[in-house]
């Protein structure tokens, strides 16, 4: 392991500073040279778990069908449709629970393309930004594609409506996308062979550009296979994956309202040219399927996107929850998608709604490169919080100076505080732990420091939603317009557990945690705390109002990489909303 970073972290509790942020803690990043090279490890972030489905929300929640996700710049955005206008959200997690959401364009009345706008398709193509969409006149068989660019390199800024994206012979098309591959464009949809619905099939045709076709259309695959023709023979959300230079295009069979909606594959062969249709080997079964163990009918219309560090693919479909759901309740969720032998992907079982699923590798870390830099000070926009509270901070930074600096931080431009940083060596990376007030909705984090020896890298906010973790015996993750993220973990009886799993830290070390929870018992309730299966260690929660948080500190021994962290044995009946990692010694 002498080919990693090596990182030290020891903590030191400094008193509270009448700034206004709140207690700090400072870390040093001091040399391992010395220490077992056992507990040390890559960083990748602080890791965590999260729940299908996506976007949701305590106060509002409306359903998320063919959504198209993209990840770019620290960010994702997925494109949806509401109330018939394109809405663009902006996360800074895979999960969208807060994000920011926008309308960014309204088809105007009276037109072939004012009508049952389709799957907004968002893409990032040869660095300008455009959403493909299908829409009508209100009769479906004048279904055609559209697209809109982006004024500006902000996704949730204004667009211009460029007009139809069509082939010579102009005929019914839908769930439309561009498809890059060596050096060339491609243009990817599901349309009819002539005037009349007999069968959705995929088609491609080459484009000189993201708005223009410039070549005849191939077809590339029917509705041949059993599967695909419940409710009619249909192939259609189309959506591109490419793995080491590999092309394969993820198709929906049947009927998108029916609970038989699945995934088929066409797969390009290496090398070959994608404008020729035996080029491509079409999966006789389904990739994703109806689980009816799980609770998810019509997995479908997905699109896939890639892990913030890049080194994961993830697929993003919709599904539905019930048999006879239809085009009701369809509602976009997340998984990781793996890599078999042969170089194709296996997607797996859908899973299911309380399942927690370790996040995307690199998920919460803000890295500098992506902040507003102005003058001496580094500013992190947009950074999350479901409530007004202290929230941790790790800061990952850099001092090459060998003695210790400092950096000042500011939120949202109120008053500074002063950390301390102690030197790093070499290209290593140290870390400090500092709690900073958020405020409820999106903050602005900046950081300045004056020696030119000191960097800062990245920074992240280091909680763990407790409605997030694994639910076990008698608890439950439920919706609770008061806490901090979607919702609460509720634990009723001795054998109801909460395990948080990929709970990561770069070093073996004694953590502090601070919990927040509610105990509307109306006597003291005692739980148990453990890491790793160790020796538990006992918390004990005062009686509280109804939704009256408060939190409780304990210290747990964590190993270097990803930890699991159980709740259980609670004496009464406790609510948890999150847990902070606000140091370690």
């Amino acid at each position: 392991m002498k080919s990693i970073k090596m990182k030290f972290i020891l903590w030191i509790v400094a008193c509270c500073l009448l700034l206004g942020i709140g207690a700090a803690y400072w870390v040093r990043g001091d040399s391992m040279e010395d220490k077992a090279e056992d507990i040390i490890v890559a960083y990748n972030g602080f890791g965590g778990t999260f729940k299908n489905t996506l976007v949701k929300s305590a106060i509002a929640d409306f359903d998320t069908p063919d959504p198209s996700v993209v990840f770019k710049d620290g960010y994702y955005y997925m494109t949806v449709m509401k109330s018939g206008a394109i809405m663009v959200l902006k996360s800074r997690t895979i999960d969208f629970v807060q994000a920011q959401r926008k309308a960014v364009w309204q088809s105007p009345a009276g037109t072939m393309y004012s009508s049952n706008l389709w799957a907004p398709e968002i893409q990032l193509i040869q660095g300008n930004w455009y959403i493909y969409f299908a829409a009508d006149d209100g009769d479906n068989a004048n279904h055609r594609m559209y697209a809109l660019a982006a004024d500006t390199d902000d996704p949730l800024g204004s667009y211009t409506f460029k007009g139809q994206i069509a082939d010579e012979t102009n005929k019914w098309a839908i769930d439309g996308l561009a498809m890059e591959h060596d050096g060339k464009l491609y243009f990817v949809w599901s349309g009819w062979e002539g005037d009349e619905s007999i069968s959705q099939n995929t088609y491609i045709a080459p484009m000189s550009d993201p708005l223009t076709i410039s070549g005849p259309r191939v077809l590339l695959g029917e509705p041949t296979l059993e599967w695909e023709q419940a409710g009619g023979p249909i192939n259609e959300g189309q959506a591109i994956l490419k793995k080491d230079g590999r092309v394969f295009i993820v198709y929906s069979g049947a009927g998108s309202w029916t609970p038989y909606y699945s995934l088929g594959m066409l797969a390009l062969e290496p090398g070959a040219d994608p404008l020729v249709a035996a080029n491509w080997r079409k999966s006789e079964q389904p990739l994703l399927k109806m689980d009816e163990e799980a609770g998810v009918y019509g997995p479908g219309h997905n699109s896939f996107v890639a892990s913030p560090d890049g080194s994961e693919d993830w697929i993003v479909y919709h599904a539905t929850t019930r048999m006879t759901d239809g085009w009701n309740n369809r509602k976009a969720r997340a998984q990781k998608v793996t890599w078999q032998e042969d170089g194709t992907p296996h997607f797996g079982a859908p899973l299911s709604l309380d399942t927690a699923i370790r996040v995307p590798a690199g998920s919460g870390v803000m890295l500098a490169e992506h902040a507003d830099r102005s003058g001496e000070w580094l500013t992190f926009e947009d950074v999350p919080s479901g409530i007004d509270a202290d929230a941790p901070l790790l800061i990952h930074y850099r001092n090459a100076s060998g003695a210790v600096q400092t950096v000042d931080i500011k939120v949202n431009g109120g008053a500074t505080k002063v950390v301390e940083l102690t030197a790093t060596k070499g290209e290593r990376t140290g870390y400090a732990y500092v709690t900073a007030m958020l405020n409820k909705g999106v903050n602005a984090i900046s950081l300045r420091s004056g020696e030119s020896d000191v960097e800062i890298e990245a920074i992240e906010v280091v909680r763990f939603e407790a409605e997030n973790a694994q639910a076990g015996g008698g608890s439950e993750s439920k919706v609770n317009f008061r806490a901090s993220g979607w919702g609460v973990m509720e634990m009723n009886g001795a054998d109801a557990s909460a395990t948080f799993a990929n709970v990561n830290v770069p070093i073996s070390g004694t953590y502090a945690l601070r919990f927040s929870v509610s105990n509307p018992s109306g006597k003291g309730v005692a739980f148990n705390v453990l890491a790793n299966g160790g020796q538990a260690e006992i918390l004990s929660a005062a009686s509280t109002e109804p939704d009256e948080f408060v939190t409780l500190d304990i210290a747990l021994r964590l190993n270097a990489g990803s930890n699991d962290i159980v709740l259980g044995e609670a004496d009464g009946r406790l609510i948890v909303d999150y847990f902070d990692l606000i140091g370690v010694s």
